[in-house]
Order: structure tokens, then sequence, then C-alpha cells
């Protein structure tokens, strides 16, 4: 187990690198940043200038090396529209977006679980084709629109919820919602198909053959070998919430990362940008590992 840990934390460590280096570089290639941050009236003069006040006249190795130390002590730069450090701007914000992605993934797998072990358990029945068409529809609805629904209906028509802004945890409830139903059908999907797999495999024959109950067959042998893709696909939903959720706080006007990731591309504020960019990959990769870890726990055969 200690050396599938090191392991899985060596490649994390070279693909948090590559990853860095990679969103570093694409950034600073997407244009002339000295030349963007002059502005449009500015002359040669005014461009040289800029790009040695940043250090964007330097090669881009020698930037990402300087910008790498830096970021190694916690200095991820001062942002160049409010002149904050990027660190405090990313911390104040990041809190929103972490409750409204754990209550969104929690709140799905709360459903979307149980949902697809009784679709898979009623296979090719009413039920489980009602369990899919939700799938369906579920994953074919934009997040903005369900959102504007949302909003139009418990939020104008019947004013039972707040629409905008993050000042109590009733505003986080039509977003929860919102961000919950766009994950949920692919985590039903998903559990479906693994317990459909497991319940059709020889040791659950052996298992109900010996006569044992159906609830510790479904849920103690079954369902602990399906739920394995589902944990990873968890771990991806949960980094997809983190980073992709810029659309649903815009909506409802959360004060969260993505929205600040939004109006720094907006404003070409590009550290904070970059710092977004490489704090959510490791998000990411955290996660990643975080689930290999979880499913070598449940199925010891994959830590050997």
């Amino acid at each position: 187990m200690l050396c599938f840990v090191l392991g899985r934390l060596l490649m994390l460590a070279l693909v948090a690198l590559t990853v860095s280096f990679i969103g570093f570089g694409l950034l600073r290639l997407s244009g002339d940043l000295a030349a963007i941050l002059a502005g449009e009236t500015a002359t040669t003069a005014d461009i040289v200038r800029v790009a040695k006040q940043y250090g964007l006249d330097q090669p881009l190795y020698v930037q990402y090396l300087d910008w790498a130390g830096k970021a190694l002590r916690g200095d991820l730069g001062t942002s160049l529209f409010t002149r904050e450090p990027v660190i405090d701007l990313i911390m104040a914000r990041i809190g929103v977006t972490i409750t409204l992605a754990f209550s969104a993934l929690g709140i799905s797998m709360i459903f979307a679980v149980p949902l697809g072990v009784v679709a898979a358990i009623r296979k090719n029945t009413w039920v489980d084709r009602a369990v899919l068409t939700f799938s369906v529809l579920g994953q074919a609805i934009p997040s903005f629109w369900l959102g504007l629904l949302l909003i139009y209906l418990f939020g104008v028509t019947l004013r039972w919820l707040p629409i905008s802004g993050s000042d109590t945890s009733a505003h986080f409830i039509l977003p929860t919602i919102t961000l919950a139903l766009a994950t949920m059908p692919a985590l039903m999907r998903l559990t479906r198909t693994g317990m459909i797999d497991a319940l059709a495999s020889d040791y659950i024959r052996t298992a109900w053959a010996k006569g044992l109950l159906p609830l510790p067959v479904l849920f103690k042998h079954a369902l602990r070998n399906a739920i394995l893709p589902v944990v990873s696909l968890s771990a991806v939903l949960l980094g997809f919430l983190l980073g992709g959720s810029v659309i649903v706080e815009s909506v409802f006007a959360l004060n969260g990362i993505g929205l600040l990731a939004f109006d720094s591309i907006k404003r070409i504020d590009f550290p904070v940008v970059q710092s977004i960019l490489v704090f959510l990959s490791f998000c990411y990769i955290f996660l990643t590992l975080l689930s290999d870890l979880i499913n070598a726990k449940l199925d010891p055969r994959i830590s050997l």
C-alpha cells in the first residue's frame, strides 16, 4: 500500500509540474500581454516599459521559474486591477465555491446512487425507464437555463428563496439544486451500469445460492464493487464543480472563485487568472489522488 501511495504521489507531482508549466505558457502565448496591458493607444516605448516592469521581456522559462519560486513561498503576485495580493482574493472567494460544490455533490450522490441501484434492480421496467429518462433530461438541460427557471419560479413568482448573493444558507439552495441536477445524470447511469454488471457476476449468484438476505447481497457485495467507478467520477465532478461553476455563480451572483475567474478574464488580470488555473488544477490532482486511495481501500486488488 505504501508503494502504491508513493507511486501515485510521484506521478501526480509530475502532472502538477506539467500542468502548471503548460497553463503558464498558454496564458503567456495567448497574445502580447505587454501590448494589452499598455492599452490600445500605447507607443512602442510604452509597451517596452510595461514588458520590463512585469518581466515579460524575459524568456518564457525564466518567467516561469520566477513565478514558480514565488508561488512555492506563497506569493502568487498582485492583481493588476485591484492591486490586492492574489492569494487574498482567492482565499476570500474560495469558501463560497467550496460550500456550493460540496453541497451540490452531496445532494447529487444522495439521490443519484439510490436511483441507480433501484434502476438496476428493476432493469427494463417502468422504474428503470423513468430513471433513464430523468438522466437524459438532466443532461440535456443547460445549467444557466435551469438556474433562470428556478429563479423565476421560487424567487420571483413564489418568493420563497433569495435569488442572488451568498449572505445566508438560503442563498445557496437554488444554485446548489442547479448544480446537483447537472451532476446527477452521470452518477445515476454509472451506478446503474455498475450494479447491473455486479448483479450478473458469479460471486453474486453464489451469494444468492447460499441463501443470504437480499440487503446484504445488494449493498455489502454488489454495491461495494459497483461504487468504485462512482467514487472516481465523484472526484472528477467535484473538480468540475470547483472550477466549472462560473456560469451558476454568475447567474446567482455568488461571489465565488468562478465569478472571480470570469471577471479577471474580462479585465485581462493575468496574475489572477494564472493562479486560479493552477489552483484548480492542483484541486483536480488532489481529488484524483484521494479517489485512488479510497478505491484502493475499498478494493485491495487495486493497490496490488
